[in-house]
């Protein structure tokens, strides 16, 4: 058994069984990966991958329990290769995030700006997508942090550090009618049309569940992952935009009336979601705490230490800071 051998296996079952697509990403041939996956499943005496002819169609009982075995060894050796690098040089290496546009946006650039400053030899990667790709990306090893709102809790494997609150403010062109409306009320939103993000994206759960609460029906004509893209459309008169607080500019949206709706809607929770058995960097605990001040290294290991689903009680008297 060699690794080369279980990292076809894994990066296969990655690329949906597709062996070209995968050679491709590893730059190496089909025929290769085919031989090789065929001398594993001999060595073993069980098939990892069930076959119509030469394509490869689904994964076999044995074959998800080998896979997921495959996946654990080699985080293993590559934690190996991150324990040298730490040793080696502490300073250099890699970092890859997972992030909504959002969070990219508006919550990352001073930190980034900051650590880029601090450590200008470690490679920063950002990746953005839905909460549950994200998600996804550090489940699977593609990136090192998930940091969004929605969604982390999806996946067992992922242990979820908790770093802000932050709720919502309505959006509406200077001279609206609710750019005077006081008290601001759910009945009154309800009334016009709304723009703003779509379902999974930015806490947008707690905006639909208030509204519920009510017994009342939005008339949401637009949505968007993208806090720019509702800003576009509530210009163009579509309707009023319900956006996270920390999507607005005071100086590039000066031509919009920020709203408080933060006594409309329940209170959201920024989290970072980070693979158990991810080896950590030093950089990388500089990184979390300059996100989130709490994030102390001795918390952060408990929190990994405690693992998935244990971890929230490490959490529970830690005011979060509010943006």
């Amino acid at each position: 058994m060699k690794l080369q051998q279980l990292r076809y296996i894994w990066e296969v079952s990655r690329h949906n069984l597709n062996v070209s697509a995968t050679a491709q990403s590893l730059y190496t041939s089909q025929p290769g990966i085919s031989k090789q996956i065929r001398l594993l499943e001999d060595e073993l005496g069980v098939e990892i991958f069930a076959r119509s002819g030469k394509h490869l169609t689904r994964v076999t009982p044995a074959g998800e329990s080998i896979i997921e075995l495959a996946g654990q060894v080699l985080r293993l050796t590559d934690n190996i290769k991150h324990v040298s690098q730490e040793h080696s040089d502490e300073r250099r290496g890699s970092m890859a995030i997972a992030t909504t546009h959002t969070q990219a946006r508006y919550a990352l650039p001073p930190v980034i700006r900051e650590f880029t400053g601090r450590y200008p030899d470690v490679a920063l990667h950002m990746q953005q997508g839905t909460p549950r790709q994200i998600a996804q990306m550090v489940s699977d090893g593609q990136a090192d942090f998930a940091i969004c709102t929605e969604s982390l809790d999806l996946f067992n494997d992922l242990v979820l550090l908790p770093c802000y609150r932050w709720n919502r403010c309505v959006l509406v062109p200077r001279g609206h009618p609710l750019a005077e409306a006081d008290p601001l009320t759910l009945e009154t939103l309800a009334a016009h049309p709304l723009v703003t993000y779509v379902f999974g994206f930015t806490g947008r759960s707690q905006l639909d569940d208030a509204f519920r609460a009510k017994g009342l029906s939005p008339n949401v004509v637009l949505t968007a992952a993208d806090s720019d893209v509702i800003k576009t459309y509530v210009r163009l008169g579509m309707g009023v935009g319900i956006v996270a607080h920390m999507a607005v500019d005071p100086e590039q949206d000066d031509d919009l009336v920020a709203l408080d709706a933060g006594h409309l809607f329940a209170s959201s929770t920024t989290k970072i979601g980070i693979r158990r058995g991810t080896f950590m960097r030093g950089y990388m605990y500089d990184f979390l705490k300059g996100f989130a001040g709490h994030l102390e290294r001795e918390l952060v290991e408990a929190a990994l230490e405690a693992g998935p689903r244990h971890e929230d009680e490490l959490f529970r008297d830690i005011e979060l800071p509010v943006r």
